[in-house]
């Protein structure tokens, strides 16, 4: 007897059938709870009319896998049992072939403990059986069971198991949620919210208190909202990030974070960055993380799938970032950083689609899954990134030459230094984007890559020496 939700899976079919219509019937969403009012039965069963779950990337777990070949080849019988509905599960259970029956819910009863259990003797009477299962309202049918088993399991369900006289853990803890959840939230990607702090150092103002405390507090906000964004965009492609080959492993894909889990952080997230916005920061601030948001929402819903919309848009929200650090901290923020943070960042845009469209070259796939690209884009997509970040550096060199650097520089030729660091730098994150030794994102990439560092590390002398001596 073998549970599906959880234990068979590392998902809930239910979740995932939330977030199948979030993608494709969002409009949907908002009767959820009046067809709850029914009963959990009957939402399910009318869910289960919409949704029929992508059986090839469901993170199945590979013991349970294995323990059911191996009872199957050896003839023992096995039972899928499960508080889903029953189209859902005897999906599966033929998806697999290693199943001789099925229970499921319906339309009149929830599948779930007691119940379940109910059913099971209902079919087997007074016969043994083994059961495995992974939650705590497993805890009546694993009493009843001649034998426990038990697969990633919380501490607080693993002692109801051992209780039992006869129980075996198949497969260890999960991933500890703590970790699960931080790793949702990307801590590494805010370091691209470090750009809020740009307008305050190119301005000069980072001798004043109360500027470095509003950009502070700015970028905490920001990485929330940043983070709530990711969330979002891990939940709507889901199944897209269970097929890549490193994608597959993120909290959420690979089922150690439950959907639910992360809907909750995501609400969490959002609540609070927007009560500590609207009461410690000014307005403003909220607006403009209001509008990232509502940007990222759109893109993740409908932009990353047109064609070239989808880079322009993802460079625009790297310069989105600038523009609200100079809203934190009252600067001003100037034409010749916003012009050349949307080229740079434009660059790295299409380095990300460029490295999507080599791994799927290299997988011998036509186009890339959700994305308006195909492979014959791919020398056309390295063409517009290369020339993308030679024009930023372009523009780096007319503002050293402009009458603004003489305003903020006392010896203004020694920014001259910046320029052929940053030509080195394109030139080289494209160059190994060619060779595909970078990740799917080039800003990560930068994280770990020393020459990065020094890179930065010679700019900001350059920008301290020019302002100083």
């Amino acid at each position: 007897m073998v549970d599906l939700d959880g234990t068979l899976i590392r998902s809930d079919l239910l979740w995932e059938c939330v977030l199948e219509l979030a993608r494709k019937r969002p409009w949907l969403i908002c009767l959820l709870p009046f067809w709850g009012l029914a009963g959990r039965a009957r939402l399910k069963a009318r869910l289960a009319r919409l949704y029929t779950p992508n059986l090839a990337v469901l993170p199945f777990r590979q013991a349970v896998l294995d323990y059911c070949r191996a009872a199957h080849e050896t003839g023992r019988p096995l039972i899928l049992a499960s508080a889903s509905p029953s189209r859902w599960v005897e999906s599966v259970a033929a998806h697999l072939g290693y199943f001789d029956t099925v229970l499921a819910s319906d339309e009149r009863s929830n599948l779930k403990g007691a119940a379940k259990l109910h059913a099971i003797r209902s079919i087997l009477g007074t016969q043994a059986f083994s059961y495995m299962g992974d939650s705590a309202a497993d805890a009546p049918i694993w009493k009843n069971a001649e034998e426990a088993i038990g697969v990633g399991m919380r501490p607080s369900t693993r002692r109801i198991l051992m209780k039992h006289r006869n129980p075996q853990i198949l497969e260890g803890n999960p991933a500890p949620r703590l970790r699960s959840l931080v790793g949702a939230m990307r801590p590494l990607q805010w370091a691209k919210n470090l750009l809020i702090f740009a307008p305050l150092i190119l301005a000069h103002e980072l001798t004043s208190p109360s500027k470095v405390a509003s950009a502070l507090l700015c970028f905490l906000l920001f990485c929330a909202v940043a983070s709530a964004g990711y969330i979002i965009n891990d939940l709507l492609d889901l199944e897209t990030d269970r097929a890549h080959p490193t994608k597959r492993h993120r909290p959420i894909a690979s089922g150690d974070l439950p959907i639910s889990a992360a809907l909750l952080l995501l609400t969490t997230l959002l609540f609070g960055a927007g009560a500590v916005a609207w009461t410690w920061a000014e307005p403003e601030l909220a607006w403009m993380l209001a509008g990232y948001l509502c940007v990222s929402l759109v893109y993740s819903f409908y932009i990353k799938r047109i064609l070239l919309l989808d880079v322009l848009v993802l460079a625009a929200l790297y310069t989105l970032r600038v523009l609200t650090g100079g809203v934190a901290t009252d600067v001003v923020v100037s034409p010749w950083l916003l012009v050349f943070s949307g080229f740079l960042f434009l660059s790295l845009a299409f380095v990300k689609r460029y490295l999507e469209l080599l791994g799927a070259s290299n997988d011998n796939r036509a186009q890339l899954t959700r994305r308006a690209y195909t492979i014959k884009d791919i020398a056309l997509v390295e063409t517009m990134g290369i020339s993308c970040g030679f024009i930023s550096v372009l523009v780096l060199c007319l503002f050293v030459n402009s009458s603004d650097v003489s305003r903020l520089y006392g010896t203004p030729h020694l920014l001259w230094m910046m320029c052929p660091v940053m030509l080195y730098w394109i030139s080289r994150i494209w160059l190994l984007a060619h060779r595909g030794d970078i990740d799917d994102d080039p800003v990560l990439f930068a994280l770990r890559d020393p020459q990065s560092y020094m890179a930065g590390t010679l700019t900001l002398a350059s920008l301290a020496a020019a302002a100083t001596w």
